[in-house]
């Protein structure tokens, strides 16, 4: 009996061994690089912070985030942030209180100079006093980061630049913003008031907006749309052409769709991008392209997935994928058939009803068609540096999404070039360059009307590859309800465009 339960004692101790051995493992192993990276986990701040730490500069050499010598203070260094809100929502901020964001916390062990490549090149200098922490070189460039901010001013919105050959990111600025030196003091007491007073504040400036926020894409997601038809071959830019019409009226309901202003539009795919029909495009995809297809194509250009930025708490783009069942098979009349939701796939074809997207996101969509369908990953970093100024690691272009073929983005970018020299953004366009642009006038459905304003757009040497695209997006503003993409973010597009060409 006393060796029986000596057995079960023993048996136990065993599988309690045993799980605390997988729970150990679990959390060193498997779970660890979640656990470092969790905000909530400040124990690695706790580590890092007052101590040697590498600087983040933009591609053109401006120190964005430095530590300086704090004496005095309690603690031997103290982060600081010459530009203040210019770049905040990318490198973040490094706090003893409340963690960190943005660049500080991705690449928190190469500025800490914790990763094997740092620490190896400082294997030579170890009777000197080097130290192996890593500077991080931004792929932003200044002059621009600093344009967008002054175009933007104090106007809600946000506007992303980015090379879709390489998906380096040139500029990325959203307003409201905040000074991150607020958060990197080393007394408590002020730094937690100014992070409280910052998360009160209107605008919500502590969110980057960029890539956190989703907001309707109006009709710039028509690009989306058009690529559906275009892939699948229900439509090419010549055909089939739609009626002239200032409204269109899906099946299954009686409320009708309107033209922006009820202005009266129609004619083949290249007509309709041109003049931003509403009326073509709810029908085109309510009647002729269907659910299936364009949920497709939309998660083609990354809705519904995270964007692998090199950057913290990326938002997915939304689309919604739910349209019912078939209540009719299709006809030569109306090749999609019939389905629950037909009049939510009509306004989602436009940009609106469920349809919410990042700028990020849009900025995407218009690197597809600029870069022969492909989707790189957007990134930050252009390269680590050890204290000497060697390039110790430099991320390689990588892959993201095959979006569409070539062809079709050839078509795409013909028509959003066409778009730009005849249509609604025209205020875009660059003498002697090649500019490709899709506006959008996003309505809310509030009384009184107001719509957020936007433009995405590429531009490059004329018959060239397109070196640079844009979104801009210019917010809601009771102030100025009657905003319209090619009234309000084009212009601004056009002098991005001038800016980074040097024009």
């Amino acid at each position: 009996m006393i060796d029986r339960s000596i057995r079960h004692v023993a048996l136990v101790l065993m599988a309690c061994f045993v799980l605390l051995f997988v729970q150990l493992n679990r959390i060193q192993v498997f779970d660890a690089d979640e656990l470092r990276n969790n905000p909530n986990n400040t124990r690695t701040v706790q580590r890092d912070f007052g101590r040697a730490r590498g600087a983040i500069s933009t591609r053109d050499g401006v120190v964005v985030a430095q530590s300086d010598l704090s004496p005095n203070s309690g603690f031997e260094r103290l982060r600081v942030y010459p530009e203040g809100e210019l770049y905040a929502h990318v490198t973040g901020y490094l706090s003893f209180n409340l963690g960190t964001t943005g660049v500080e916390r991705t690449y928190n062990d190469e500025l800490a100079g914790r990763t094997s490549g740092l620490q190896l090149s400082s294997l030579s200098d170890l009777l000197g006093e080097v130290s192996p922490t890593g500077e991080i070189v931004l792929t932003l460039d200044h002059t621009l980061q600093q344009r967008a901010r002054e175009l933007l001013g104090e106007r809600n919105g946000s506007i992303v630049a980015l090379d879709p050959r390489t998906g380096e990111i040139r500029a990325m600025y959203s307003w409201p913003s905040y000074d991150p030196n607020l958060l990197s003091g080393h007394n408590g007491a002020e730094v937690n008031a100014a992070f409280r007073e910052l998360v009160g504040a209107e605008g919500n400036p502590l969110r980057a907006k960029t890539y956190r926020e989703i907001y309707f894409p109006g009709s710039t997601f028509k690009i989306v749309t058009g690529a559906a038809a275009l892939e699948t071959g229900v439509a090419s830019l010549e055909s089939p052409s739609f009626a002239v019409t200032n409204s269109y009226t899906p099946p299954l309901t009686d409320r009708a769709i309107a033209n922006f202003g009820g202005s009266a539009c129609g004619g083949p795919l290249i007509e309709l991008i041109r003049v931003s029909c509403n009326a073509g495009f709810a029908q085109l995809g309510a009647e002729v392209i269907g659910p299936d297809r364009l949920v497709e194509q939309a998660q083609g250009f990354g809705f519904n997935l995270v964007p692998p930025i090199d950057l913290p708490d990326a938002t997915a783009s939304r689309f919604p994928t739910d349209y019912g069942s078939q209540l009719r098979e299709p006809s030569l009349e109306m090749p999609a058939g019939i389905f629950e939701n037909s009049p939510a796939l009509a306004q989602a074809s436009i940009g609106q009803n469920e349809v919410a997207a990042t700028p990020l996101q849009m900025a995407l969509v218009a690197a597809a068609v600029a870069n022969e369908g492909q989707i790189l990953e957007p990134r930050v970093v252009l390269e680590v540096r050890n204290v000497k100024g060697e390039v110790i690691d430099t991320p390689n272009p990588q892959g993201w999404l095959t979006a569409t073929s070539r062809e079709t983005a050839d078509e795409l970018r013909e028509a959003m070039i066409n778009s730009a020299r005849n249509g609604t953004g025209n205020r875009a366009l660059v003498e002697g360059l090649d500019v490709g642009t899709k506006t959008g006038t996003a309505q809310l459905g509030t009384t009184p009307a107001r719509s957020h304003a936007w433009t995405i757009a590429f531009a490059g040497p004329r018959d060239g590859t397109p070196e640079l695209v844009i979104a801009v997006l210019i917010e809601a503003d009771p102030e100025n309800p009657e905003q319209t993409g090619g009234r309000a973010a084009a212009p601004i597009v056009g002098d991005l465009i001038r800016t980074a060409f040097g024009r």
